[in-house]
């Protein structure tokens, strides 16, 4: 019995870790899906969000902007440390309105004794941006309400859950040289 040559191609293993670009892409494209399932609470399931929710969207925005230019110029060494600090910035103002959100809804004493605010549109008419900012930060009676849940989570603590993951992968993987 004669042994011929193998004609099949060896398997690609692959690589590990994922190249920095497609970490990136991939960053991006979670933003763009935590946009839109917040678009479909909003839009689909008739959820208005509060001013600290539509902040935190700002944030996932931003950051998910950063992802795709940090894929787009895909750039080495300082480059992609400067997109580092970037997703380390979006993703952390983020996750810290997050966790205030979170503390406003799990954690504050006689929350619902909180009055319901003005909107974050007529706050900007009214409010120089500065005294907005601290007046969403301290948070209305909307804000403190649970409208909807997965797992026991608000939308608060999974937008926490997730800024803090985007944010440790793409500094991680940005930071790091590939």
């Amino acid at each position: 019995m004669s042994t011929a040559p193998s004609t099949a191609l060896p398997l690609a293993t692959p690589r590990w870790p994922p190249s920095r670009r497609l970490i990136n892409l991939l960053g991006f494209l979670a933003c763009a899906a935590l946009l839109g399932f917040g678009y479909y609470l909003q839009f689909g399931l008739h959820l208005e969000p509060c001013p600290l929710c539509i902040l935190q969207r700002l944030a996932i925005f931003s950051t998910g902007i950063v992802f795709l230019l940090a894929a787009g110029h895909d750039p080495a060494g300082g480059g992609a440390r400067v997109y580092a600090v970037l997703l380390a910035l979006t993703a952390g103002i983020g996750a810290a309105v997050a966790a205030r959100h979170v503390w406003l809804q799990y954690f504050m004493p006689g929350a619902d004794k909180l009055a319901c605010g003005m909107d974050l549109a007529s706050m900007l008419e009214v409010l120089s941006p500065w005294e907005t900012l601290r007046q969403v930060l301290r948070g209305t009676g909307d804000c403190t309400q649970i409208n909807w849940s997965f797992l026991g989570l608000s939308i608060p603590a999974w937008a926490l859950i997730w800024l803090v993951f985007l944010g440790v992968v793409g500094v991680e993987r940005n930071w790091t040289r590939a």
